[in-house]
């Protein structure tokens, strides 16, 4: 067996019998890249140090699931040991909490895309452990809160900026890959404007209640915007939603089920309705998946881990009953809702964002003509999107 045949082997065990996935990308091919996105900051690798990542590298011999997670994790643990030590040395405060937040980066990618193998799930763990520990010397405080739900609780991280009285919520997640633990570059610009966000796990993904494909999944968000309701410290009155990715449906699909409480949802790249037919899934996850860090095949790995299902031929039979259009609501009133994503995005298709804005109540719209998923776009710093999309936010919670 070639070797990459043994790679696309390694990646994803289980694909359906009639699945051709393109050539994929070669261990030489992914570590060029990785060092691009870390000359770039760009995730998973925006948070990490260059020497490391080169030493970890070094020791990577392919791209099998576990030897993945454990390499980078490892470098991850070594971390936390340093700063375990720090701690009981009494370094300085700031010290000890960026050498936890270097081990929590690590550690997220070896769990990256999804942890579908035990050693990634081991790097999970440990994301969520040194992520909390990080958490501790954060400028703006996190509170790890339980959120209720139908008799039982979900974890949640709140963070209120210092200084501002009662401020209005985001409620803030991502798609497949990029999980609670994942999203204090883009909070801290939202804490800087004097917004307060809840950053949540969207269902099929860490440690969500409810699974993406589970009836009515939609509602742990309004739990926990019921949750914001009670507290004394934000105003719950005021909340959005921005949902990112594969996570931006539940965006959409709040701003029709809560159009009367929300006020405003951003819809990121995500799905409506043909990013869910085998027309659109087929070739984007065994073709295209152009900015993908490891192909294609690793794409379809994440998209299934979240509907949890195994099988390219699962996907394809599962997906379209997650059309809003076919459940009937983009014709009925929304809350307000702002549609972001590049026009050349081949992981969620920018058809759906016109379909939306060809119903229903009248929406705002930012297509990057050059860009693709999410409306990345060369040259372009994401930060400048995430301004975009917050500023939009703010101005809607401020009414």
């Amino acid at each position: 067996m070639n070797r990459l045949l043994v790679v696309a082997a390694c990646m994803v065990p289980m694909l359906a019998a009639s699945a051709t996935f393109a050539q994929e990308r070669t261990l030489d091919d992914v570590k060029r890249d990785i060092q691009r996105r870390v000359t770039q900051k760009q995730p998973p690798f925006d948070d990490v140090r260059a020497e490391e990542v080169k030493e970890v590298l070094a020791s990577l011999t392919s791209l099998d699931k576990d030897e993945w997670g454990k390499r980078w994790c490892d470098a991850g643990l070594a971390l936390e040991r340093r700063g375990d030590d720090m701690l009981a040395k009494n370094a300085p405060a700031k010290e000890i909490g960026e050498a936890y937040y270097l081990a929590y980066s690590y550690c997220h990618i070896g769990r990256y895309p999804v942890p579908s193998s035990p050693a990634k799930q081991a790097a999970y763990v440990a994301t969520q452990r040194t992520f909390r520990k990080a958490a501790k010397y954060f400028d703006v405080p996190l509170r790890v809160i339980d959120i209720p739900f139908e008799g039982r609780k979900f974890v949640g991280y709140l963070q209120v900026p210092p200084g501002v009285a009662r401020p209005p919520v985001v409620m803030y997640w991502g798609g497949v890959d990029v999980w609670k633990e994942d999203h204090q570059r883009n909070s801290a610009i939202m804490h800087a404007k004097g917004l307060a966000t809840l950053l949540i796990d969207q269902p099929g993904t860490g440690e969500s209640p409810v699974k993406f494909l589970e009836p009515n999944a939609e509602r742990m968000f309004s739990a926990a915007m019921d949750y914001l309701a009670t507290r004394s410290d934000v105003d719950g009155r005021r909340v959005g939603v921005w949902g990112r990715s594969f996570g931006a449906y539940w965006a959409a699909k709040l701003a029709y089920v809560e159009a009367k409480r929300l006020k405003g949802a951003v819809f990121h790249g995500g799905n409506a309705h043909f990013g869910f037919q085998e027309e659109w899934l087929r070739p984007a996850l065994t073709k295209t998946a152009s900015n993908y860090l490891l192909g294609p095949s690793s794409l379809f790995d994440s998209r299934s881990f979240v509907l949890g299902v195994k099988t390219l031929d699962d996907v394809f039979r599962v997906a379209p009953k997650l059309s809003l259009k076919d459940q009937g609501l983009l014709d009925k009133p929304s809350a307000p809702i702002l549609i972001v994503n590049g026009k050349l995005d081949d992981q969620a298709p920018i058809a759906d964002s016109y379909l939306l804005m060809e119903h229903g109540s009248p929406k705002e719209t930012r297509v990057y003509p050059e860009g693709g998923h999410m409306g990345a776009t060369p040259g372009l710093n994401p930060d400048v999107i995430a301004t975009v999309i917050i500023d939009w936010l703010k101005l809607r919670l401020g009414q």
